[in-house]
């Protein structure tokens, strides 16, 4: 399995943007389809993004598109979320996660079997 760790979390007021990154150890991260989710408090984990182990194919939720962009650097093994717009309903830990497969993207959080730790991404009206 691959080690992630996740970064670039914090506090943000509506309308402003973060980027968060998601370092991967352990074992190469070009052969892993990768993805973010997030949970905020009292609900469940939800998908937000995925991508393909190469980055040519990639999904985003119907809530995030237009605002939110998931992209890697295989040569860095680094998974990114570029968030922007943030609204306050984005307020959750985020959690990028990642499969051994260079069959495409996945959107179950099942489908996963490596995880991060979290990051927390607050947003303030």
């Amino acid at each position: 399995q691959v080690q992630l760790v996740e970064s670039g979390g914090g506090s943000v007021q509506a309308g402003g943007s973060l980027r968060l990154s998601c370092a991967a150890s352990g074992r190469t991260s070009s052969d892993y389809a990768m993805g973010w989710f997030r949970q905020a408090p009292g609900k469940e984990r939800e998908f937000v993004a995925a991508l393909n182990y190469n980055g040519f194919s990639s999904n985003h939720a119907d809530s995030v598109k237009g605002r939110f962009t998931i992209s890697r650097d295989n040569a860095k093994n680094t998974l990114y979320l570029q968030m922007n717009i943030l609204k306050p309903e984005d307020t959750a830990v985020y959690y990028c996660a990642a499969r051994r497969s260079t069959l495409g993207y996945y959107t179950g959080f099942n489908e996963y079997d490596s995880w991060g730790q979290g990051t927390q991404v607050t947003v303030s009206s």
